[in-house]
């Protein structure tokens, strides 16, 4: 995989506020910020254009703690009006122009689409879009066109911390700038019926979907520091049950779609039902995950 050079902007110094991102030789331009700047976000010129957004907001019962509206719009800044009017759960709007402006509106019409169908495939945040827009008719030249754009905000987006369409592998997507996969790693304990696999995407410990994991988290821990780390994974369990990607039988679940965790010793905890020292519990064909994380080293 060829490097990218993304140009981020800080646009009042504040990192977490009114941000733009860029990547070389691309058209294409991402506006982020939060709601409680909105005055200045709709004051820019990019919330004035043609393009695609999306509208982001915390909610813990949500799938992935988060809740997203991703819309098309001629010009953002009347766009704003009906949604300030019907739609409060959000506290993040993220704009997508084209700097040259050269796409109309079918192009973001299917890029509208897309998106929309992505979210709702990748299953990392809840779409709350009432229907799924129809792909609009474009020629094979304008869809090339589109698909191209649409591969490098694969790669903006997670930068800026949106994962909304963000899957395990992208090379049906975008095999240019799509990276090697990772080796498919296991975690297996016969007693609790726990056979789970899982990748490394980017900086993500993806658990995937069809792995057995134990049906409830039940393990206590005497020192205060060891309660309150099972007292986190089990929340993360909670969840995930709750919210239907761990489907329980008896007293084993099934993930039902792929988890992204932020180390192997979270994933291989929730797994597991106990603590786990996920660098040498997981394992592959050749070694510990461990193992495969130093590859390379003298």
């Amino acid at each position: 995989m060829s490097g990218k050079h993304i140009e981020l902007f800080l646009v009042d110094g504040v990192p977490g506020g009114i941000t733009t991102a860029e990547i070389a030789g691309w058209t294409g331009h991402v506006l982020s910020g939060p709601r409680s700047d909105i005055a200045d976000v709709l004051a820019r010129s990019e919330a004035q254009r043609n393009g695609a957004y999306f509208l982001l907001g915390d909610d813990a019962e949500a799938l992935g703690g988060t809740r997203c509206y991703i819309g098309r719009t001629e010009s953002f800044s009347g766009r704003f009006r009906d949604h300030r009017a019907n739609k409060d759960f959000w506290d993040r709007v993220v704009i997508i122009t084209s700097k040259d402006e050269s796409f109309n509106e079918g192009h973001w019409g299917y890029l509208e689409s897309r998106l929309v169908d992505l979210a709702k495939r990748a299953q990392r945040v809840d779409v709350v879009n009432d229907q799924s827009p129809q792909l609009r008719k474009l020629s094979e030249a304008q869809i090339s066109d589109v698909e191209a754009f649409l591969a490098h905000l694969h790669i903006v987006l997670p930068v800026l911390g949106v994962n909304a369409v963000r899957e395990r592998t992208q090379t049906a997507i975008a095999p240019a700038v799509a990276a090697s996969p990772s080796p498919i790693f296991r975690l297996r304990n016969a007693k609790a019926g726990v056979d789970a696999q899982a990748q490394v995407n980017g900086e993500e410990f993806t658990v995937l979907a069809g792995s057995r994991v134990v049906g409830a988290w039940t393990a206590t821990g005497n020192a205060a520091s060891t309660r309150r780390a099972y007292d986190s994974y089990r929340a993360q369990h909670d969840k995930l049950v709750a919210d239907g990607s761990i489907a329980v039988e008896g007293h084993i679940g099934r993930l039902t779609r792929d988890v992204a965790f932020t180390s192997p010793s979270t994933a291989g905890a929730v797994a597991m039902g106990r603590s786990c020292n996920g660098r040498i519990e997981w394992q592959w064909d050749d070694g510990t995950y461990g193992e495969w994380e130093e590859r390379g080293l003298s």
